[in-house]
């Protein structure tokens, strides 16, 4: 019995320390996504949701408008995807919200292509994939908060898109927000690289597999 305890012993706190490497590699992973700005001509530019409030974007919307404006000023790409949809009592959807300020910025209605629907970054750049690839698009430069970068991107590779990412740096998200939200991304990439982006964006799913887990399935 004691040898049984003992070998039980053993063998969680090997899952424990195998754990702990692989979360300690994962915020590393995610970390270095969130410095990394590989913008390069592509098809298209895609820009995350964030809050709008009665069609004016949020600060940290409005930081990822901001970017993906300069990018499409360079000619990074010729069209900018603006995505999310609406809450409950909302007269704007993000993606209507963020494309009135990139068209007041002096971006062409035409260059502007939304997604409406998409409640999570999942739905968001499914929706995203399904439609550019109708127009035969699919390499992407995702625009996002730093913090965003490696789960973003393992959600478009999921999604079949040629993604690369390019954060904005002007986000009011910094300090230790900015760290809180680095640690909860840890987890959401951990988790999603191991069960699929698309099963973790299923709550109903994930809290079967994992109770409590689905509070990681949040965009």
């Amino acid at each position: 019995m004691i040898r049984l305890l003992r070998l039980a012993f053993k063998i969680a706190m090997l899952l424990a320390g195998i754990t702990f490497l692989y979360l300690a590699v994962t915020f590393v992973q995610v970390w270095m996504a969130s410095r990394d700005d590989d913008a390069r001509p592509s098809d298209a530019i895609i820009v995350l949701g964030a809050a709008q409030y009665d069609g004016r974007p949020s600060p940290v919307l409005a930081a990822r408008l901001d970017h993906a404006y300069q990018l499409y000023a360079h000619h990074i790409a010729p069209k900018v995807v603006v995505t999310g949809g609406k809450q409950p009592g909302d007269r704007f959807t993000e993606a209507t919200a963020a494309a009135m300020y990139l068209h007041k910025l002096g971006v062409p209605d035409g260059a502007i292509l939304r997604e409406t629907s998409g409640q999570s970054s999942w739905e968001s750049l499914q929706a995203s994939a399904r439609f550019l690839k109708q127009r035969g698009l699919s390499r992407v430069v995702l625009v996002s908060d730093p913090y965003h970068s490696a789960r973003i991107q393992g959600i478009a590779k999921e999604v079949g898109l040629h993604a690369v990412t390019s954060p904005t740096r002007t986000s009011p998200i910094k300090g230790a927000a900015a760290w809180r939200r680095m640690a909860n991304e840890t987890l959401r990439v951990a988790a999603g690289r191991i069960l699929g982006y698309h099963l973790l964006d299923k709550e109903r799913h994930v809290g079967k597999l994992v109770p409590g887990l689905a509070m990681l399935t949040r965009p």
